[in-house]
């Protein structure tokens, strides 16, 4: 079979529908969007477009199954999760290659994300029979205390283009696992992955109205009436922080649980006493992974004036050295952006931060031809002032500036609105234990550039959002506490 036969293929086995109610339906209207290839900007596929009527029906269709999949038995939620993982395990190729198809990332990349992805499957399977509350008597004597947990309710997804499998599975598992509907909006940009993952949890058995999926090129408009609908109980959304922001106004309405992975502006903190192997490749993974589009990418490269020189020297060595191309091609290290626009506001800050002092170490310009591609870069003596060091860059530019003292390197990474991620390269163990108690994120990786785990709580704080993916605290954005009185006879 051909490359191109292959790749149809898989492309066309991915419904064109919406799924409500367990039926793949056109949208009202017929209205469609055009799923595009960036790496050739061809149209692969063209997919129904809802409207805010679809949207409404989708809603309709996971209140209408609540109860009932609530009442189902963990260990059928946990089983049916595991199945989706079995199979998905059985379909990793065919999922890399859709990935790599719409999103634009090597396929190497897309065959972590579908390991990565599946991971949340598999972890709340298990998870699921797992939910617990507790009984005791209370301190006066007076009565018993029942504390249980019931699912939140019909819950509302919004989910990013750069990690289409992970970040659907990501959320899905966990409420399916907790005994909650969903409804979730995948991005009109790659859409298909997520479509390709509903069309699995069907074959595996999902009842009926339990997932439904729109996706739509009107996001807000169609979104907008879903969350201030009273039916909705939980809203779940991964992107910007501007988005964030106005979603979470939305959702003060109706008082609804709200989930919100926004933006991040990770530092990666080299210490002079940093294991330098380590850290630069630490440094090809933290900033490069996923062409650089990543809310967990290492943006702000703060390394000790000590080792400044040579560990720009080394990082720009092994950048100059990747393979840029359509991800699909064998070698292939760094993919095309997103759209025309990510590489215009790529292409901006590098020049700003050029403009303001820094040398470009390698890389540098947009590409031209067919695609949307930017060479992968490397920046040296990036000023403090450089917008670079300051706005989330998401695209494949390693900027670096330099500290002298541990506590300027501490002032310097916490110098940000966000607090997602930090990443911290040193052999002191001392240090490091100081690191993880002064720097303001979420999470943190010491002498590693990647510390995302389906057994871990991913998320951060300040303006990086609010609430927890995976990990044991995954489950709990999805149930409600109730306590319960039992007075002593």
């Amino acid at each position: 079979m051909t490359n191109a036969t292959l790749e149809a293929s898989v492309l066309d086995k991915v419904e064109t529908g919406l799924f409500i109610a367990g039926e793949w339906v056109p949208a009202e209207g017929g209205k469609t969007l055009a799923v595009v290839d960036p790496a050739t900007g061809d149209t692969i596929k063209e997919i129904a477009d809802a409207s805010v009527a679809d949207g409404l029906k989708a809603l309709d269709a996971a209140v209408a199954a609540q109860d009932e999949w609530a009442a189902t038995a963990p260990r059928v939620r946990g089983e049916l999760l595991r199945r989706a993982f079995d199979l998905l395990q059985e379909r990793k190729e065919e999922f890399a290659l859709l990935m790599t198809l719409e999103m634009g990332k090597p396929l190497a990349e897309a065959r972590g994300e579908v390991a990565y992805g599946g991971e949340f499957l598999r972890w709340f399977s298990e998870e699921a029979v797992r939910i617990s509350g507790r009984y005791g008597l209370n301190p006066e004597g007076t009565g018993h205390m029942v504390v249980s947990q019931r699912p939140v309710g019909p819950s509302f997804f919004i989910t990013p283009w750069n990690f289409p499998l992970a970040m659907a599975t990501r959320k899905i598992a966990p409420a399916l696992a907790a005994g909650c509907t969903v409804v979730i909006k995948p991005p009109a940009l790659t859409p298909l992955t997520t479509i390709a993952f509903v069309q699995l949890l069907e074959e595996v058995g999902l009842p009926k109205g339990v997932v439904n999926v729109i996706a739509t090129s009107t996001s807000s408009a169609v979104s907008g009436p879903i969350i201030e609908d009273p039916r909705l109980r939980k809203l779940s959304f991964t992107g910007s922080t501007g988005v964030g922001r106005a979603l979470m106004k939305q959702a003060a309405t109706g008082i609804l649980r709200t989930s919100m992975e926004l933006g991040g502006n990770a530092p990666f903190v080299v210490f002079g006493d940093a294991d330098l192997d380590k850290a630069v490749d630490g440094a090809m993974l933290a900033k490069f992974r996923n062409i650089g589009q990543a809310c967990t990418a290492a943006n702000r490269f703060i390394v000790h004036e000590s080792v400044a020189a040579e560990f720009s020297k080394r990082v720009a060595e092994r950048v100059a050295g990747f393979s840029v191309g359509r991800g699909t091609e064998d070698g292939v290290n760094i993919g095309p952006l997103i759209d025309d626009k990510a590489v215009a506001t790529t292409d901006e800050l590098v020049q700003d931060a050029v403009g303001k002092g820094a040398k470009i170490l390698t890389g540098g310009t947009v590409i031209d031809g067919a695609g949307t591609f930017y060479a992968p870069t490397v920046l040296g003596d990036v000023s403090a002032d450089a917008r670079l060091l300051k706005e989330e860059i998401f695209g494949p530019v390693l900027g670096i500036t330099t500290f002298s003292t541990e506590d300027e390197a501490v002032r310097l990474a916490n110098d940000t609105e966000y607090g997602l991620v930090s990443y911290v390269f040193t052999q002191d163990l001392a240090r490091g234990q100081r690191m993880i108690e002064k720097l303001a994120t979420g999470m943190m990786g010491l002498n590693t550039g990647l510390v995302s785990n389906a057994a871990a709580p991913f998320g951060g704080i300040k303006q990086s959002g609010i609430g927890r993916e995976g990990g044991a605290e995954g489950i709990h954005e999805y149930l409600d506490t109730k306590y319960t009185l039992i007075p002593v006879s």
